[in-house]
């Protein structure tokens, strides 16, 4: 929980942020909750479905966004790279929050 609070507080370096948490737990998260999306769906149960499709991984996305735009702010490298954290962290979420 306390690496949660971090994340949310942008306190993690950037590089942990963006690399762990935005690309390979945005990639896992999303992944598990959209095959259950799909096993729901396949069952005819779609509340259900929507819940474990969404109620997760829309959460953990905004948290992920949250985490590196902050993380970005307080970066201390060049800023093209913390701009660039930022632009790949929210066209990623977005994409994999709508598909």
């Amino acid at each position: 929980m306390k690496r949660l609070t971090l994340l949310w507080n942008g306190q993690l370096p950037l590089r942990d942020a963006f690399w762990t948490w935005a690309v390979i737990g945005g990639l896992a998260v999303n992944l598990v909750t959209s095959l259950a999306f799909t096993f729901f769906l396949i069952a005819g149960q779609l509340i259900p479905g929507i819940l474990a499709g969404y109620g997760v991984s829309l959460p953990y996305n905004v948290l992920a966004t949250v985490g590196v735009w902050r993380a970005a702010d307080r970066f201390d490298g060049e800023r093209h790279w913390a701009d660039l954290a930022k632009l790949v962290t929210v066209a990623g979420m977005v994409l994999l929050s709508v598909t």
